[in-house]
């Protein structure tokens, strides 16, 4: 880890509007390169050799010219967390203004989860639905939630394994995307996705970055969807530059997800659905962590730089 960048090191705190994933408040890690700022935010409970593509992303962003860029603005998705109360799902809704489909958290109890699904499309009737299960599902889950939920765009991580996820494709029509089985194996070059999934959900840090993503797509020669793991604006912003150096992009992206926090270090609003790519000076005074949980921080990263030498 160059010295220089770990010296315009930040540890913010940004507070969620909703439980989202177990998370109330999201830590991230922010530090400036010549070329812009870096996120560096895997999730707490992350082990060093899966941050390790955090910080890849993180760096690259920091210290690399921008790829080439084919569009100025990404369309993106509603997400739904895993909520019940009609009035909270309708202010979730609200709060991505214009989009036309919306990713629903789902996995926990069937019940619940069509009862979610249906509320969204009360409120949006011409919206698209995918569903997003982060590999809870059996087989047998999958295939009966899939064969009762009604029309889908798309499945996400229905199971955990490749092994799975081929079962579940010989039984159902809809599509499925992979993303959990992408970016948690140990060489996402090594997996043979025949016959398992459609399509390849893309995160920019925990794939390692734009040019690591890029290579992954071409390697598995699948169409993508660009999707966020609950990042700052600064991490956003890298996805949108992820989504638009692609030159086709046929589904909306995951990218909105600053909608789910109270406090960001920079407006990206939703217009229209779509948020315009932009430069911007992030704002983060007051947003700091203590010094022990910037210590906290500080010491992952030194650690985790480790692992990329």
């Amino acid at each position: 880890m160059d010295q220089q960048l770990l010296e315009t090191l930040r540890v913010i705190s940004l507070p969620t509007k909703t439980n989202f994933r177990g998370i109330s408040i999201r830590e991230v890690a922010l530090f400036k390169g010549p070329h812009g700022w870096g996120e560096f935010s895997p999730f707490l409970e992350y082990g060093d050799a899966e941050a390790a593509q955090w910080l890849a992303s993180a760096v690259e962003a920091a210290t690399t010219p921008p790829p080439q860029l084919f569009r100025t603005s990404v369309a993106v998705n509603g997400t739904i967390p895993a909520l019940n109360d009609p009035a909270q799902l309708k202010r979730v809704v609200d709060s991505f203004p214009g989009v036309k489909s919306f990713k629903v958290k789902v996995g926990n109890d069937p019940a619940e989860d069509l009862a979610r699904v249906n509320t969204i499309r009360e409120l949006k009737p011409q919206a698209k639905i995918r569903i997003d299960i982060n590999g809870l599902w059996s087989v047998q889950q999958a295939e009966e939630f899939l064969n009762s939920v009604g029309e889908i765009e798309y499945v996400e991580q229905p199971c955990a394994t490749i092994e799975e996820l081929r079962e579940l494709k010989s039984k159902t029509s809809v599509k499925i995307v992979g993303d959990e089985i992408l970016r948690k194996a140990v060489d996402p070059f090594d997996l043979d996705l025949t016959g398992a999934v459609d399509y390849l959900m893309l995160k920019v840090q925990p794939l390692g970055g734009i040019k690591r993503a890029h290579a992954l797509a071409e390697h598995h020669k699948l169409p993508v969807v660009v999707s966020s793991a609950l990042e700052s604006a600064i991490g956003i912003n890298y996805g949108l530059t992820l989504a638009a150096s692609f030159p086709e992009l046929k589904f909306d992206c995951g990218l909105g997800t600053g909608s789910l926090l109270v406090h960001d270090v920079a407006t990206l609003p939703i217009v229209d659905g779509r948020i315009q790519l932009t430069e911007f000076e992030p704002v983060l005074d007051g947003l700091d962590v203590s010094a022990e949980r910037f210590d906290w921080w500080k010491n992952r990263i030194m650690r985790t730089a480790e692992l990329l030498k």
